[in-house]
Parts: structure tokens; C-alpha cells; sequence
């Protein structure tokens, strides 16, 4: 198998912390996150600049009333996306400042330590989200520049979140250690005290309502949603149908199938939906700040250590490693046209043979029956969205630009061994969150925090 595309195997966490992951304030404050951009417009509120005013002061640094504003806006819109009900805004806009001097607090810490962010690590960050949005850096700047956002502002933005991932990585992580006693209590926990919880797929179309809709475009719209439902409920093929009618992402290449999840990774208004359907059922068209879903239940499952399975995907890819004698522009046009001609009925084994730079260009690109979290995400992505026997578009990630190819996909259950090593990853996370709470409760009630009350 190639190790070109691979990263060390947390499979195992992955899959145990499907069913036994704690929800806590550490998800959403992203302890162990990845930098992520929104390249949207509402990133960049600029409505009520010049009404800009400070709204706290954390141990001399000011935190702006717009700071709150644009980190309020991409909540917002993360929620719209999602379908999710909005909280009241007062109360989110409280809940968003004070998840700013929480991490401004953290952030002075780890400067006032001695951690420091070098330029080269900053330009890796801004290079991975240009690979992961599938855009070259000279495209990504005139996004940027479309967009609205300034690439300083960005790159301060990405300093602090490295400088946060940095120090919490150096004072959490220390704290947490797992004895065998420990292991051995929570996997008892958890086989003799079962939850009742469920693991649902959900596969779904969304009919989009633009905001600036009319009454009668939203009519029409309705309509369109009814009559998805309509044959969905009469027997068609749900991914067909999704082809025909979801404006949802993906939509096309996944036949709307979400994935197996735990219900309280779905929005509310999916769960509520579908709470009383089984396997096979449909759900009557329901809006959302989104749109009109149809929602179908692909599939339910009990949550519980005898069922827990690894998904396993094989695929095959061409690779070719990019440089200064063959720079990225050149191997996307290279591997366009390939495609081009695997489509024509080129066989996609010989085509890696004699084209990939890659360990598997001899077994055709075949890299194996491949678990989550084996590979780049930038290419689990899309490998993930692949319908089987599709060729993916040509995809940059660190090591070039590849062509993927899905040949199969199973699940398998887990033996004992997994189980414990995964048992060992979940409790690991569960007692990372403990921690990093403590620590940043603690970090916050040491600092001074002074808040204003807006101009009258």
C-alpha cells in the first residue's frame, strides 16, 4: 500500500468516538482544531465599521464590538447551513464575546511563554486552505481579493489560532495519563450500562430558498419539495431523485446520503423528522432558514461496543508530484486530459502504471482496503464523495495533484484488540476535554477582563 497519501492510522478513536464522544464546551472552543477559513462574504462585516466600539478590555487588549460581529456572522451562517434553529441573538452575541476573551486570554499566555509562530508555519497554513478549497495560491489570492478579505488580516488570524493550538497542546495534554484500571472501568461502563443511544444515516434533498425569495417563489419551491417527496415515498431511487432535485453540496456525486452519525451530530429539525421513522422511511417535506428537506432514513443503529465497525474504502489513485520542472497548473492539465481519456474508456490501472510517480503506479494505483484518518484529509475528502467507479476531478494535496477512483467500499466489525485501543483513544479525548475546561476556566479567572458598555 502507498504511503504517499497517509497519515499515522487514528482509526481506531475515530470509530469508538462515534459512540462515545463527550459534547462539551472543548468541541466548540476546537481544542484540537485545524485552522478553517470561511471564504464567504460574511466573514467580512463591514456594515457598521464606523460604529466600531470596544466592548471589553482583556488584561489591556481591547476586544471591538466588530470582532464580536464577524465572529457572530460565521456562526450564523455555519447554523443556516446546517438547518439548526438559531439561539436568541442577544444571547449568542454574550456567548461569542465570551468565547473571544477566553481565547484572547490563552492567546497572551502563550506569548507572554515564549511561544512563537514562524512566518514559514503561517505560509503552510494559508497553502493547506488554498489545496483544500482546490485552488492555486494565485487563484485563492484573487478569491480573497473578491471576497473582500485582506490576507494580513487572515494571516493574524491564523497566527493566533496556531499560538492557541500550541499552547494547549503544551499545557493540557501533559495532564492527561490512562491507567489500564482506568481503561478496564470504561469499557465496563460502557458494555454493562448501556445508553439506549442510536447511530442514524440520513440521506436528504434540499430544495434552496433564497433569502430574497418572493411568496411565490417560495410557493413554487414547496411545490418542488412535494413532488420529490411525492416519488420518494412511492418507491424511486432516493439518489436518483437527489440528483434530480437537491441543490444540496455533493448532492450529485453522494446520492444526499449524510452519513452514520449520532443524533446529536444531525440538526434538531432532522432528529424531530425523523424520530419515528425506520429504515426506508421518508419524511414530509420541513423548511429550514436553508430551504425545504426531504429526509430519508437510510439506515438506524444502536449505539454499543459489539457494534462497533471500521467503514473501509478501497480506491486506486494517479499521482504526479509537483516541482519546479513540472509546476501544479501543468499536472491538473495533464490530469484533465487523462481523465478525459479514462472516461473514453482508457483503463484507469494501466493509466497509473505508466503515468503515476507513486509506490502503487505498479499495482495499477490500488492502495488498499483504507480506514478514516489513513489518508491527507485534503484527499479522504474527496475520496469520500466519490460514488464508486467515479474519477474525481484533479486534486492538490501536499504530496502533488492526484485522480482518485473508488473501486469498493465494506465495513468490519472490530476485534477485542480494537476495541481496547479504540476504548483507550475515546477515553483519551474524553479526559483531554476535562482538562482543557479546567485549564481554561482557570487561565480566565486570572486574567483581568474589564467589559464596556456600547457608546448611547
Amino acid at each position: 500500500m502507498s504511503d504517499s497519501v497517509m497519515t499515522p492510522q487514528r482509526f481506531l478513536y475515530l470509530a469508538f468516538a462515534l459512540f462515545f464522544s463527550a459534547h462539551s464546551l472543548v468541541q466548540a472552543q476546537g481544542l484540537r482544531a485545524s485552522p478553517n477559513l470561511n471564504l464567504g462574504r460574511a466573514a467580512q462585516d463591514t456594515s457598521q465599521r464606523s460604529a466600531d466600539f470596544i466592548v471589553a478590555i482583556v488584561n489591556s487588549e481591547p476586544i471591538t464590538n466588530q470582532e464580536v460581529r464577524n465572529r457572530l456572522l460565521q456562526i450564523e451562517q455555519q447554523f443556516s447551513a446546517r438547518g439548526a434553529a438559531m439561539p436568541p441573538r442577544q444571547e449568542l452575541y454574550a456567548q461569542v464575546l465570551e468565547r473571544l476573551i477566553s481565547e484572547r486570554t490563552q492567546i497572551q499566555l502563550a506569548r507572554d511563554s515564549g511561544i512563537r509562530i514562524d512566518t514559514q508555519a503561517i505560509d503552510n497554513a494559508v497553502q493547506n486552505i488554498a489545496r483544500q478549497n482546490q485552488l492555486s495560491m494565485d487563484q485563492f489570492r484573487q478569491r480573497m481579493r473578491e471576497d473582500g478579505i485582506d490576507m494580513n488580516t487572515l494571516r493574524n488570524n491564523l497566527r493566533d489560532d496556531l499560538l492557541l493550538q500550541r499552547v494547549r497542546e503544551r499545557e493540557v495534554e501533559p495532564r492527561v495519563r490512562i491507567t489500564e484500571s482506568e481503561l478496564d472501568a470504561f469499557i465496563r461502563e460502557q458494555r454493562d450500562s448501556p445508553t439506549g443511544d442510536v447511530d442514524i444515516n440520513i440521506a436528504q434533498i434540499l430544495v434552496a430558498v433564497p433569502e430574497t425569495a418572493t411568496d411565490a417563489q417560495i410557493t413554487a419551491l414547496a411545490a418542488r419539495a412535494q413532488r420529490a417527496f411525492t416519488r420518494a415515498r412511492a418507491g424511486e431511487d432516493f439518489a436518483v431523485l437527489a440528483r434530480e432535485f437537491s441543490d444540496a453540496p455533493g448532492a450529485r456525486d453522494n446520492g444526499g446520503v449524510m452519513g452514520l452519525r449520532p443524533l446529536d451530530r444531525y440538526p434538531g429539525l432532522f432528529v424531530e423528522a425523523t424520530q419515528n421513522l425506520q429504515a426506508g422511511g421518508v419524511a414530509a417535506p420541513v423548511r429550514s432558514g436553508a430551504g425545504f428537506h426531504v429526509l430519508k432514513v437510510i439506515e438506524k443503529r444502536q449505539q454499543g461496543l459489539g457494534n462497533l465497525v471500521i467503514p473501509q474504502t478501497r480506491a486506486r489513485h494517479i499521482l504526479l508530484r509537483t516541482n519546479a520542472q513540472l509546476p501544479e497548473s501543468v499536472a491538473r492539465e495533464r490530469l484533465t486530459e487523462l481523465r478525459k481519456r479514462i472516461a473514453a474508456g482508457l483503463d484507469f490501472a494501466q493509466a497509473a502504471k505508466d503515468n503515476s510517480q507513486d509506490g502503487s503506479a505498479r499495482e495499477g494505483g490500488d492502495l488498499g482496503w483504507a480506514v478514516p484518518g489513513q489518508f491527507v484529509p485534503e484527499f479522504e475528502e474527496v475520496m469520500n464523495a466519490l460514488a464508486i467507479g467515479q474519477v474525481s476531478e484533479p486534486l492538490v494535496s501536499r504530496f502533488g495533484v492526484h485522480l482518485i477512483q473508488v473501486q469498493e467500499r465494506r465495513e468490519r466489525k472490530m476485534n477485542e484488540r480494537e476495541q481496547r485501543e479504540a476504548a483507550r483513544g475515546a477515553l483519551r479525548e474524553k479526559k483531554l476535554d476535562e482538562a482543557f475546561i479546567s485549564w481554561a476556566q482557570d487561565v480566565r479567572a486570572r486574567a483581568y477582563v474589564e467589559m464596556r458598555e456600547p457608546p448611547q
